[in-house]
């Protein structure tokens, strides 16, 4: 299996992988190392590695090079503006200590030697003072250089539609080679494992899986390749602030697709929109992102209590948002109710150094309620019911984007089986499914009196919407164990050779699980 992250903090390709080796597979997951050095664990029986992978094509030659003409002392790229910043501070902080010392030692000094070094200090002062704007002055015109190279300019769509012309699908080789960093970090693995079957992970491992396919083929070897898309492409936020990305990476899409032998996928809604794009000859099979509860280890302790975490009673009112944190996800909306919703408590289970989660709790804290907030960091995907359950509301706030509107997304389905009344924003799909089922109430995206509403309503019966889940097989088709079956079939559809499946599941043997200490969630492997 293949996948473009660190593995921790993606449940959907954790329970994959590991729900393939409990089925008989041989499996191995890569991912990719957040810090330069290869790290093994184990999930289940399934091995995971996280390969190292350097990016020198991910930055364009623009960004080693100076403007001399327009921005002659701007500072070269490279890290030579933090260097002499930091620099800088480093001797007023000696200043500020000399000064210090100075004035302790006034009393001791003659009067004409206190006034020299009074004096030779004020020059160095200002001597640092003055390098400090002279930094500042080059530091800023640096940025300036960097904001208008964020490829947002008419020359920069004329040379994007000029290769997009010239080379169709091929054009991301020159408008976005750093997807090149991908295939030759992982490449060369991936042909030493010499696997049967492939299951690429979303869109940049796609290529990277495609390519080691043609390689075996060539090489006399018949390997298949499973695709399991997880956003319509066309439908994304781009990851980087300019106009190459999104047609780089559609274009990389469109090249390689062709490429899978199965096609897998998140919602039938999304499937649909795969069949449209690729002019695929085989509907996606539909893969829902439900919890796995089972694959908690033999022998762990249970889930800790989310309010416990937070230090509130029982009869405290929680709100609870788990997932990532970022600003289309909608998470301001929470924080700005608050002063509304007296006595209701936030929880965020969310990566607490991510910049947007600090600036929520800076919004708390003027709001006056950021003793009402509360950051938590990711449990494992198999404790996320358990821990969830102690809450109230599960919320889903996310804002209007079309990827938005085509699914049932993790958090649904783990707030579903926690049994918790839902409050969701009025996008497509779940704003549907939400009203169908009467699990939770329905608000407008964006909307802070519209939420208020939908919560205050939750909180006044939320046992009425809890008897939604008492609905005969609701919950019992929302199961992982019902989708790794649906995979099972998929991978045994195309490896007809392989061993039939173990008649039972032993129990899974627990973790070996040593991650590295930082970066941020997404991941891929190749089953053998």
């Amino acid at each position: 299996m293949l996948v473009d992250n660190r593995v921790e903090g993606d449940s959907r390709v954790q329970k994959i992988a590991r729900s393939a080796a409990e089925a008989g597979w041989d499996v191995t997951l890569l991912g990719r190392s957040p810090d330069g050095v290869e790290h093994r664990w184990r999930l289940g029986t399934a091995e995971v590695r996280l390969l190292p992978m350097p990016t020198p094509l991910d930055r364009r030659r623009h960004e080693f090079r100076r403007t001399w003409v327009r921005w002659p002392l701007a500072y070269r790229p490279g890290g030579i503006a933090e260097h002499r910043a930091q620099w800088v501070r480093a001797w007023r902080a000696d200043l500020a200590v000399s000064a210090a010392l100075l004035a302790l030692r006034a009393d001791e000094l003659p009067p004409a030697r206190l006034r020299r070094a009074r004096r030779a200090l004020r020059l160095r002062e200002t001597a640092a003072h003055l390098l400090d704007r002279w930094v500042w002055l080059r530091t800023g015109m640096m940025n300036r250089v960097r904001d208008r190279r964020r490829f947002r300019s008419p020359w920069d769509r004329a040379y994007t539609l000029f290769w997009r012309l010239a080379l169709g699908d091929r054009a991301w080789r020159r408008l976005e080679p750093g997807l090149w960093d991908y295939e030759l970090a992982y490449g060369p693995v991936v042909d030493a494992l010499r696997p049967d079957l492939i299951h690429a992970h979303d869109f940049r491992m796609l290529g990277v899986g495609a390519r080691a396919k043609i390689r075996a083929l060539a090489g006399g070897r018949n390997v298949r390749l499973v695709w399991d898309a997880h956003e319509f492409l066309p439908g994304i936020r781009p990851w980087r602030d300019h106009a190459r990305w999104l047609p780089a990476h559609r274009a990389h899409e469109r090249e390689y697709a062709p490429y899978a032998d199965a096609v897998v996928t998140v919602s039938p809604a999304l499937a649909d929109l795969l069949c449209r794009e690729h002019g695929l000859a085989e509907r996606p099979t539909v893969l829902l992102n439900a919890p796995a509860v089972e694959h908690r280890p033999a022998g762990e302790a249970p889930a800790p209590a989310i309010r416990g975490r937070c230090g509130i009673a029982h009869d405290v009112p929680l709100l609870v948002y788990s997932g990532a944190a970022a600003p289309q996800r909608g998470l301001d909306i929470l924080v700005d109710a608050l002063p509304r919703l007296a006595g209701v408590h936030v929880a965020l289970v969310v990566n607490p150094r991510l910049r947007y989660v600090e600036q929520l709790v800076r919004r708390a804290t003027a709001l006056g309620v950021a003793d009402r907030l509360h950051v938590h960091p990711y449990v494992p995907h198999w404790q996320v019911v358990p821990f969830l359950s102690g809450a109230d509301v599960g919320v889903i706030p996310i804002q209007h984007w079309p990827n938005h509107e085509i699914a049932l997304i993790t958090k649904f389905f783990e707030y579903s089986h926690a049994r918790l009344p839902l409050v969701v924003s009025d996008v497509r799909t779940m704003a549907a499914t939400t009203r169908e089922t009467g699990q939770g109430e329905v608000f407008r995206a964006g909307d802070v009196d519209d939420f208020v509403r939908a919560v205050r309503a939750v909180l006044a019966d939320p046992a009425r919407y809890r008897a939604a889940y008492d609905r005969p097989g609701l919950l019992a088709s929302w199961t992982w164990q019902a989708q790794a079956d649906v995979l099972d079939q998929v991978y045994r559809r195309l490896h007809p050779g392989a061993s039939p499946p173990p008649p039972a599941s032993p129990p899974s043997p627990p973790e070996t699980h040593r991650p590295p200490d930082s970066g941020v969630p997404d991941a891929q492997g190749a089953i053998r």
